[in-house]
């Protein structure tokens, strides 16, 4: 796992808890919160992410785990976190983009969870590919 993956996932991983418990102790100051805010649909929206964003760190953080400690399925949790990652940030952007809510302050941190991903995604695959066919070789 290179470095700037793992700086990425103990920044991303770090910061969604932290958003989660700044949401749920009501700490974002009124002029940061998201266009309707009070709107109890919106709310229930937001929540909506909760289960998707937890599971995104909790694979960040065991697949960092896993690295450290040399055991191989850091990968497949690395790809799980990242792929659930980029999700978030899809469905974040589709949403602000229908909704026609176009507020950078909402956006850039969920074109943040779509976009990284996309660069370790394809080397995590093409890498352990790389394994397989390595293995192939040295078994014959």
């Amino acid at each position: 796992m290179s470095k700037a993956l793992r700086l990425l996932f103990l920044v991303t991983d770090f910061f969604f808890i932290l958003y989660w418990l700044v949401t749920f102790f009501h700490l974002i100051p009124e002029e940061y919160l998201y266009q309707d805010y009070q709107n109890e649909l919106l709310v229930i929206w937001n929540w909506s992410f909760f289960p998707l964003d937890i599971l995104i760190s909790v694979t960040g953080f065991i697949s960092l785990y896993l690295f450290r400690v040399k055991n191989e399925k850091w990968r497949a949790l690395a790809l799980l976190s990242l792929t659930l990652t980029c999700c978030s940030g899809l469905q974040a952007i589709a949403f602000w983009t229908i909704k026609r809510d176009f507020d950078l302050m909402w956006w850039i941190p969920n074109l943040f969870l779509l976009l990284y991903p996309l660069y370790f995604i394809p080397k995590l695959i093409t890498f352990k590919h790389q394994d397989v066919s390595l293995q192939a070789k040295h078994n014959h």
